[in-house]
């Protein structure tokens, strides 16, 4: 027999797919919050929010008479027509969270609006008015949730641990705190306060009162916009990365989103300037139209889709390239010896400072898959979008590259490795061999992407065999090993002829190349450009000088000019700094006289 469901119980099957767990009820209010214009915002927790949860702001208010209004399912203020669904740009709209909250929950309200005489108190449980009264109480609205599934005990069990819960919660207002930085936020557990902001503004004093691991002395400023898309926030130089990527949160119209799409445009946007395994600390704050993003693609609005992801994924890219490119992101020698100034010897800073910059590139070989993890194939499938751009070997040119190198003086040379250089305020060591490894690079690229490939003919041609299904599609392949600097000819059935390979190829590394690219024709691999890319960062650092390798005075100073032309001059092509600074001050601070 089918028949309609009690309201109370759809009330709960639709709660639970909004409410999950106390940080979902946390969300909620305080987006809510931030809707009502708040400007302070105050949330305790009590027991990870299992038993008590209370927030406070300084918002609109909820008028009397549509205090019980508000907690009925779909009511809202935020939308009223389908079509404000194609541009919504405020963190809730659905109507849902208030109705979802009080069905699980015994739920207190008071709230008052400005220009009113009294607030309103309002209780429910269950989802059931108990009592509705006036009240004196301050403009906003205070909410306090309590016994969280108190009516579906069943859904306790899923809860994890007091401080698990608490963690997610914790790490939620974090991030609030970081996208509203004029707010004032403070977060209360078990009646310790955990952290207060100012509201001020100023979001890196943000960062610090929120995320006491964060090193100031290595973020840099990222503020960047382009045909009405901006981005701004902060992000760490190659000096200071963690081990995975839970350091990296991103926002979209101030509201904290996953975003596979952002953290392309970061992986993209550091290729060259950190090792594998390693991962900067990055907070951004995109602003869009809204219009171009779909906000409404899960219950709980932690995903968003965006129209041109390949727009976007570039974009970022760009704006951390730039940051990357300021005098702000060379590697502080200083932030070496960090919580350790009252303690280091001469022997010591020998070892952290010199002895890591002495690896020779040979023995220890960065991953280069690592690089080339998150280009795109540049030969597409008959399949794929045809707003789909072919990604090619690019070095991107900032927009600005403020470092002097004219300012700097060059003072000698220690091991025959590093040149030493001083400025007006900074002395510097510049890796001889990292740098070159730099200049050789770029030049090779350069050399790549111009319109003449410079090819090699043979004087007996490979031969190769290929399936017929490969054979058939030998029109798109072909074209894309021309653009690569091979020359290729059909030669029969399944059969074709290479006349010529790229001049930057040995015979035997072009034919393995050719034969791996025929095996992957059929799959979205980013071979081609893996090789290549491999193949000019191995012969870069074959070119380059040596450490100990004696240079003259001559020698140096081409080095440092060479160096000063280079697009990217901070880093050689696996990400090792090619020079790093002490500042004055931390030279005087190690010697005690400061």
């Amino acid at each position: 027999m089918i028949r309609l469901l009690d309201k109370s119980v759809s009330d709960k099957i639709a709660a639970g797919e909004v409410i999950e767990r106390p940080i979902s009820i946390v969300k909620e209010l305080v987006e809510n919050a931030l809707d009502a214009g708040a400007d302070s915002v105050v949330v305790e927790i009590k027991n990870g929010g299992k038993s008590y949860i209370r927030v406070t702001d300084n918002g609109c208010g909820i008028p009397s008479e549509e205090a019980e209004t508000a907690f009925l399912r779909h009511a809202t203020s935020k939308i009223s027509t389908a079509a404000d669904l194609d541009a919504i740009d405020t963190l809730g709209f659905r109507g849902e969270a208030l109705a979802s909250i009080a069905a699980v929950t015994r739920t207190e309200v008071i709230t008052k609006t400005k220009g009113s005489k009294t607030g309103t108190r309002l209780i429910l449980h269950g989802g059931r008015v108990i009592t509705k009264e006036k009240t004196g109480c301050p403009d906003g609205t205070t909410i306090i949730v309590t016994d969280l599934f108190y009516n579906t005990p069943a859904r306790l069990k899923f809860m994890k641990t007091d401080s698990a819960e608490s963690g997610l919660i914790i790490d939620f207002m974090s991030q609030m705190a970081l996208a509203y930085k004029d707010v004032k936020f403070r977060l209360i557990n078990n009646g310790r306060i955990l952290f207060s902001t100012q509201g001020d503004g100023n979001r890196l004093n943000t960062i610090l009162r929120v995320y006491h691991d964060v090193d100031s002395r290595n973020m840099v400023p990222v503020c960047h916009s382009e045909d009405g898309i901006s981005v701004d926030g902060y992000i760490s130089t190659p000096a200071f990365s963690k081990t995975t990527r839970g350091s990296q949160i991103y926002f979209v119209n101030g509201r904290v989103v996953s975003s596979k799409v952002i953290e392309k445009g970061v992986s993209e946007g550091y290729r060259e300037r950190l090792f594998e395994g390693r991962y900067p600390v990055v907070y951004l704050f995109l602003h869009v139209d809204p219009h171009t993003i779909d906000v409404n693609i899960h219950p709980n609005k932690r995903e968003v889709r965006f129209n041109e992801e390949s727009m976007i994924t570039d974009f970022i890219a760009r704006a951390i390239r730039d940051a990357l490119s300021s005098e702000d992101a060379v590697v502080d020698a200083g932030n070496i010896f960090k919580g350790r100034e009252n303690s280091i010897s001469s022997s010591k800073v020998y070892e952290r400072v010199f002895e890591p910059l002495r690896e020779k590139t040979e023995e220890k070989q960065v991953d280069i898959k690592q690089i080339l993890s998150t280009i795109e194939n540049p030969y597409k499938a008959e399949t794929e979008s045809e707003s789909e751009s072919e990604s090619e070997i690019a070095i991107y040119a900032p927009k600005f590259k403020p470092f002097d190198f004219s300012q700097l003086k060059v003072t000698g040379v220690i091991f025959d490795t590093y040149i030493t250089a001083v400025d007006e305020s900074n002395f510097y060591l510049i890796d001889q061999h990292a740098a070159q490894e730099r200049i050789f690079y770029e030049k090779l690229v350069g050399e790549y992407e111009s319109a003449e490939k410079v090819r090699q003919p043979l004087l007996v041609p490979l031969v190769i065999n290929v399936s017929l299904s490969v054979s058939e599609n030998s029109f798109d392949w072909l074209d894309a090993l021309s653009r690569m600097g091979f020359t290729v000819n059909e030669f029969g059935p399944g059969t074709f002829r290479i006349t010529e390979i790229p001049m930057f190829m040995e015979l035997s590394e072009a034919e393995d190349f050719i034969n791996q690219f025929i095996e992957n024709i059929n799959e979205r691999t980013n071979l081609s450009n893996s090789v290549v890319i491999d193949k000019l960062i191995m012969m870069s650092c074959k070119a380059a000088v040596k450490a100990n390798d004696k240079l003259s005075d001559g020698e140096v100073k081409a080095l440092i000019n060479d160096l000063s032309s280079c697009i990217n001059p901070f880093s050689c092509p696996h990400g090792r700094p090619t020079f790093i600074r002490l500042t004055r001050y931390e030279i005087e601070k190690m010697f005690k006289r400061v």
